[in-house]
């Protein structure tokens, strides 16, 4: 009898589980004085119900006979300002996402237990109970499925009419915490992904349909919050413009993954909605705004934010109806312009040209009207086209009877061919991701001249359209396409070197397409003088303060910038745009070692990309290895590096005397110290040492300071003969690299050089040591330069061949 008082109570037992229920139910109010019991309560119910769903058959048994659920819809409506629904909500949650027999889902959704408590009258006002409920309504959606989703919807006949779990959830949908926003997204895509015919029917039905419309109403807005940024009045640091533009555009990336998601399901309902929504409210805005070349008003997204958008839209969403209509309203001006350049026959040849024009116009409104993923069965609506269709179509006025040519630089090739390099680039780069889609409809991609395969043909029984076709845009005016990128290399102006290597990569997809390579002044514009620019630039380096470095910057720059050339189109992150309207120019006349740091990696990189390019124009190849192997072959010469132990020597070191001049120097506020310089350049290394007399070895001393020669520049004081002025490089390029990835930090804007006064005994030594310092420093260049030997070498023989 004690034994059996004594004995502990078995908390998952089904008569344990009846005592909780049976205390759960004398609540008759929640309050604050009771809310902590209840809670217990509440909390020993899910651990005993998730328990006996995977070991105790007679445990569920009695929650689904006892109708425990309908307890929990109780207390939520019978709590008086005791924030109960917090907790409550919570427990479900975990005991819905522990549940594993199908069995038990389906009683836990049946009832309309689940549709009661996700409608009850949640008062959210700011408080922390959002994330409870969101989280609850996600462990909900990762349990439907065909058998289980019928469960949580109110059907009328053959239609939904109500669907709680869905259309509560669109309230969150956008909510300010990024965690929220993220599960009901998660939460949708669970919904879209069972493949719910009526469920469909539902989403795609107005009103709940709008939420695709609030999506693109989202991006839009975004958008604009973007261009804000791109053009900034001022009003902020650049550093700050910069990161703002970042995280606008990886919003915009994260919006355009949920479209792609969604597509991704597949089901065409889903497919002609997200696309309709998507091309009227963000891409026909966007591209009649520029393409119909109207002024621009406040309401406007500047032309580089809106090539952007649609790249990444082109790039992330894709899609055969996105690529055609993108495409379609992109080529309605080349078209145009094809068929009004009036050929050289006589007056019927230009009336045949607009008969041609109208069928070709014909064809294209076909192929973007009708939605390719139906293999067009089903006819999109006059809506699809939106508004923007009719007012873009009336600038052509192809029947005009007056004359003019329509210049070739309208439409697309208003930037195409503008002065503005940045928006020249992101056009050819927009041109580009169409050439490489696979989904660009055979007509489109031979009007514009952008298919490699010449047997795709437009399919029609009059072959003058054919002809028409295949002489269009690219064909026609690649020459000149190429003449606006080689202006861009050749530009007098100094130009970011990002600039530079994105016009690098448009001209190299260019080529690669243009199997003609360049005509006679194209190849002059860029062997006489784009080149040769960039191959000064380069070799003025030598005499500046970091030609030290330009061995190793060449081989670590010639690989970054092959995989730049070829990078494929679809690939490429178009934020390249962004960044070239953000870029600030580099300041000219300054003297600091970090300014001249950027000045030479600029000019090597510039040097390896016009080196890049004219071995490709040549030879059609693009130099990898061997380009690397030219310079660290070198390295390894033994005329170049040669073993000192002076040369080696570091901070602390004992060195010999016998080559050291001596000196004094003072640092800071101290007194004057007698040492040693010591100026000693082996192969590409060079070093100045200061040491100080060693106290015990009268021939050897103690290494106090060093500066590297490059960047010395030493000059005798002129109002005192004794005293050299040295200039020390304070920037180490190895150390902020390293920083800045660690820690994403940027560059500094300045750095300030240190300065070293050496005081020698009379006028004659400081002359002596000046000659001795600038002979070790020559000493060093010309190994550098007989390393960078077989590289303009062999750019010697390639302008021989």
């Amino acid at each position: 009898m004690l034994r059996s008082l004594w004995r502990s109570i078995d908390r998952f037992s089904v008569q344990h589980f009846q005592y909780v229920i049976n205390e759960l139910r004398k609540i008759k109010v929640v309050d604050e004085h009771n809310r902590e019991l209840v809670m217990n309560l509440l909390q020993s119910v899910v651990e005993i119900v998730t328990y006996g769903d995977r070991q105790d058959p007679h445990i569920f048994e009695c929650f689904m006979e006892r109708q425990v659920l309908a307890d929990f819809v109780r207390i939520l409506k019978i709590s008086q300002e005791s924030k109960i629904d917090g907790p409550l909500l919570q427990y479900l949650s975990i005991m819905i996402q522990n549940m594993d027999s199908e069995h038990a889902i389906f009683y836990c959704f049946s009832n309309g237990y689940m549709n009661n408590i996700i409608l009850h009258p949640y008062k959210f006002d700011g408080g922390d109970l959002a994330p409870y409920y969101v989280s609850f309504l996600r462990a909900i959606s990762n349990k439907i499925n065909k058998d289980t989703l019928c469960l949580l919807v109110n059907v009328q006949g053959d239609a939904v009419v109500s669907f709680p779990l869905y259309t509560e959830a669109l309230r969150f949908a956008q909510h300010e915490e990024k965690m929220i926003q993220t599960a009901i997204r998660a939460l949708v895509l669970n919904i879209y992904n069972v493949s719910d015919d009526m469920v469909y029917q539902f989403i795609s039905t107005p009103p709940v349909s709008e939420y695709f419309s609030d999506l693109v109403r989202r991006l839009s807005n975004l958008c604009f919050c973007l261009d804000d940024f791109v053009y900034d009045k001022g009003k902020m640091d650049a550093q700050k413009r910069r990161d703002g533009v970042i995280l606008e555009a990886d919003k915009i990336a994260d919006e355009l993954h949920y479209f792609k998601d969604i597509l991704s399901v597949g089901e065409p309902r889903l497919t002609r909605l997200v696309t309709e929504n998507l091309l009227n409210g963000l891409v026909f805005p966007l591209l009649f705004s520029f393409m119909a070349s109207k002024n621009k008003n406040g309401s406007d997204l500047s032309a580089i934010t809106s090539l952007y958008i649609i790249s990444c839209l082109l790039q992330v969403v894709g899609g055969r109806s996105m690529i055609n209509n993108v495409a379609g309203v992109i080529l309605y001006h080349i078209l145009n312009l094809n068929v009004r350049i009036p050929s050289e026959g006589n007056a019927s040849d230009v009336h045949d040209d607009v008969k041609t024009f109208s069928k070709c116009l014909n064809e294209v409104e076909r192929v973007i009207c009708y939605d390719p993923e139906s293999n067009g069965s089903e006819s999109i609506n006059v809506t699809y086209l939106g508004a923007h269709w009719e007012g873009f179509m009336s600038s052509f006025n192809i029947n005009s009877s007056n004359s003019e040519i329509c210049s070739k630089r309208s439409g697309i090739f208003a930037f195409v061919f503008c002065e503005d390099q940045s928006l020249l680039l992101a056009s050819i780069f927009l041109l580009l991701i169409l050439t490489e889609s696979k989904d660009l409809d055979c007509l489109l991609s031979s009007m514009s001249g952008l298919s490699e395969k010449e047997d795709e043909m437009l399919q029609t029984d009059d072959t003058s359209i054919s002809k028409s076709v295949d002489e269009s845009i690219f064909i026609r005016f690649m020459p000149e396409i190429l003449n606006a990128l080689l202006n861009v290399l050749a530009f007098q102006q100094p130009l970011s070197i990002m600039m530079l290597w994105n016009a690098g990569w448009c001209l190299q997809k260019l080529l690669n397409f243009h199997r003609e390579g360049l005509n006679g002044d194209n190849l002059l514009l860029f062997t006489q003088t784009s080149y040769d620019q960039s191959r000064v630039n380069f070799l003025n380096e030598l005499g500046g303060v970091w030609f030290d470095h330009i061995p190793d910057t060449l081989i670590t720059e010639s690989a970054s910038c092959v995989r730049v050339l070829e990078q494929s189109s679809q690939y490429k992150d178009p934020l390249f745009m962004l960044e070239l309207v953000l870029h600030h120019q580099p300041t000219n006349g300054q003297t600091s070692s970090y300014f001249a740091w950027q000045r030479m990696v600029d000019a090597v990189k510039a040097f390896i990309l016009h080196f890049q390019l004219k071995t490709f124009i040549l030879k059609g190849v693009l130099v990898d290895k061997p380009l690397l192997n030219m310079i660290s072959s070198s390295t390894n010469d033994s005329r170049v590096i040669r073993a000192s132990d002076v040369s080696s020597a570091s901070f602390g070191s004992n060195v010999s005397l016998e080559s050291g001049i001596p000196c004094g120097i003072a640092f800071s506020n101290s007194e004057i110290r007698d040492i040693y310089v010591i100026p000693v350049a082996s192969g590409i290394i060079g070093k100045l040492l200061l040491a100080e007399k060693h106290p015990f070895r009268s021939r050897h001393g103690v290494v106090i300071a060093i500066a590297p020669l490059a960047g010395l520049f030493p000059k005798i004081d002129e109002d005192h003969p004794s005293w050299l002025h040295l200039q020390i490089r304070e920037f180490d390029p190895q150390f902020y690299s390293t920083k800045a990835r660690g820690n994403h930090l940027s560059m500094p804007d300045h750095l300030a050089d240190g300065r070293w006064t050496l005081g020698f005994p009379n006028a004659r030594a400081c002359e002596e040591a000046h000659l001795v310092i600038l002979n070790e420093i020559t000493k060093q260049r010309s190994a550098v330069e007989y390393m960078l030997a077989p590289l303009l070498q062999d750019d010697l023989e390639l302008a021989k061949s």
